[in-house]
């Protein structure tokens, strides 16, 4: 007999033809009265298909007494109470080893696009300013500068492995010391912005790394820095950005997540300098079909009582 499955939010198309197949699955996502849908079906589900878009609370899980697993389409979780999860034993499982690279491969565009004012001088093209106004002002060379990540998980060392051939000098910070990793640790995330040239953040959202880059943070990087956010919006005190970027105490930024999405701040969005992406790093169809197909793997481990693929713990 196949397993009831409570979907919070679908999967991509070519997985949800293998769930359809595979399993009762009943679609929360599409129901008008969710409180009523999950009285109704919750305590038949022994699994969740998920992303990081869908809330899923202790209030629900209340509703679910036979839950074995949550399987989550996507890298971060913060909408999803791990916490309940963890009291109740249920595993969660994530897809950050399938986003790496491409995350990464962004990072780097927003780094070089930010370093080399990429957005500017494609209106100074597109305007006419050239023609008029002669060569675009000279920028800075990438070699021989310093890239302070903030984390160095999977994701950093993707970064930093795609900065070194470029002549970048990487130090990172993080909750401890890497020994395989073969760059310097920064212990104090001051000291590492005063230091760097460019920082990028790519740390886990949530409470535990809320306004991790600080004011103070944004203004030892300085106004020769550049900050890149491919991590959450909310790891950066975004007002505190906002400001040191409109003042000139921070040189640029290369955005890909923001405090509030999929509408930013205005005043942040009118800026000059910045680069800005809307929230698309993991974008492509091979990287989300190959997230969305960790969740039907994931699931078939479990319920065929094999380790789990990703386990986001």
């Amino acid at each position: 007999m196949s397993e009831d499955i409570l979907v919070l939010y679908p999967a991509r198309p070519k997985a949800m033809e293998q769930l359809e197949a595979t399993y009762r699955l009943h679609r929360y996502d599409e129901a008008a009265d969710k409180e009523a849908f999950l009285a109704e079906h919750g305590s038949k589900c022994r699994g969740i298909v998920t992303n990081g878009h869908a809330s899923l609370t202790r209030e629900m899980l209340a509703h679910l007494p036979n839950l074995e697993i949550v399987a989550c389409s996507s890298a971060g979780f913060e909408t999803v109470d791990t916490a309940a999860l963890k009291e109740r034993g249920i595993p969660l499982t994530n897809t950050s080893d399938a986003l790496c690279d491409e995350v990464a491969d962004v990072a780097l565009m927003l780094i070089l696009a930010a370093r080399r004012d990429l957005v500017r001088a494609h209106r100074y093209v597109e305007s006419g300013d050239w023609g008029r106004k002669g060569m675009f002002p000279l920028l800075s060379t990438m070699k021989g500068k310093r890239l302070g990540m903030v984390g160095m998980g999977r994701i950093g060392q993707a970064i930093a492995a795609r900065c070194v051939p470029l002549g970048m000098e990487v130090a990172y910070f993080g909750r401890s010391a890497k020994p395989a990793v073969p760059h310097d640790f920064q212990p104090d995330i001051v000291e590492l912005a005063r230091w760097a040239d460019v920082m990028t953040v790519a740390v886990a959202g949530g409470p535990a790394t809320e306004k991790l880059v600080s004011a103070e943070v944004i203004e030892a990087l300085g106004p020769q820095g550049t900050l890149v956010n491919v991590a959450r919006g909310t790891v950066v005190d975004e007002a505190a950005m906002i400001a040191a970027l409109r003042d000139g105490r921070l040189g640029s930024a290369g955005l890909d997540v923001y405090l509030n999405e999929p509408d930013p701040d205005p005043a942040l969005t009118g800026l000059a300098n910045v680069t800005l992406y809307p929230h698309h790093a993991s974008g492509t169809v091979e990287t989300r079909d190959a997230m969305a197909q960790l969740v039907v793997d994931n699931l078939a481990a479990h319920f065929a009582g094999k380790p789990l693929l990703t386990p986001a713990w």
